[in-house]
């Protein structure tokens, strides 16, 4: 009780009041009375992790200030016009510790100014869009690989986490602003259900972990329901041999004929317009039972109509 006492002079009762609330969520969760849950020791302890109320945190002129101290705010105009009502400081891989602060704020709705993308994951191009936009493969991790076995060898483990958070900063940056740029554009998005999961156990795990397929596909879907977007996970079976236009299966077949990329559909006698496969073909294929639809938004355009 001293202890108790002691730490709620620094940090504040609403913090430990928080902390008690996740504890007694993840007893719920799980079914369970105790649980492995915030462990302080060992070689798997978990990252450190101070939540706080809104009431705790107070702004002064540039900076915010959080028991008697002042933190530094990185874009500090997207605090103006915003609430929060909590937030917390949370730790990472190095042990540096960040001031996190989820801002509410009101979005309206906006038109896109296209109708539908399909969108075709790969290796040698993380993304490339029916409509001839490509997303290049950053090789975020290759091209730091040596490093990072260097500063391991040398015994620099620091240095080594160091250079995976630059690499893992530098991926999510990307995909970042690639997922904005489609949301933005256009109001249907077809996503191939390429599997990471089984296709990180061949020999392409490292390029597959590297081009970021499944943190795509989440950014593509929280930011389309935010935006009143239409994201579908569609299945890619037989894309690569369905034509564009009518949908017939008369494309080349087979592993021998994989380096085939330009054909004229026997059903229709149109050349299919995606010169790399299959992206023009996601827009026809059907959904796969994971996708996610904005229904709400869709009958209000059609109302609007």
């Amino acid at each position: 009780m001293p202890a108790l006492r002691s730490a709620s002079r620094h940090i504040g009762a609403e913090t430990i009041q928080r902390v008690n609330a996740e504890l007694a969520t993840r007893r719920r969760q799980f079914k369970k009375t105790q649980l492995r849950w915030r462990v302080s020791r060992g070689a798997k302890r978990s990252l450190g992790w101070v939540p706080f109320k809104a009431a705790q945190l107070k702004r002064r002129g540039r900076s915010l200030r959080f028991a008697g101290k002042a933190f530094r705010v990185f874009e500090q105009d997207k605090l103006e016009g915003g609430g929060c009502r909590c937030g917390c400081f949370a730790q990472d891989c190095l042990g540096d510790w960040w001031l996190c602060v989820p801002i509410e704020r009101s979005l309206a709705p906006r038109l896109a100014t296209h109708e539908e993308v399909g969108l075709d994951l790969g290796l040698k191009d993380t993304v490339a869009t029916s409509d001839g936009e490509r997303l290049e493969a950053g090789h975020f991790y290759r091209d730091i690989e040596q490093q990072i076995a260097r500063a391991q060898r040398r015994g620099h483990p620091r240095q080594a986490k160091r250079l995976h958070r630059t690499a893992a900063r530098r991926r999510k940056d990307a995909l970042h602003k690639f997922s904005t740029r489609m949301v933005d554009q256009y109001q249907r998005i077809f996503v191939g259900d390429v599997s990471s999961a089984k296709l990180i156990k061949t020999r392409m795990a490292k390029s597959v972990l590297d081009a970021g397929w499944g943190m795509l596909k989440t950014q593509l879907q929280y930011k389309g329901q935010q935006a009143g977007r239409s994201v579908l996970i569609v299945n890619e079976r037989n894309t690569t041999r369905a034509c564009s236009s009518c949908g017939s299966l008369t494309g080349p077949a087979g592993l021998d004929r994989l380096d085939v990329r330009i054909w004229v559909c026997s059903g229709c006698g149109r050349c299919p317009p995606s010169v790399s496969g299959n992206e023009s073909s996601l827009i026809v294929a059907p959904p796969s039972p994971a996708s996610s639809r904005c229904e709400a938004w869709d009958r209000a355009l059609a109302a609007a109509a």
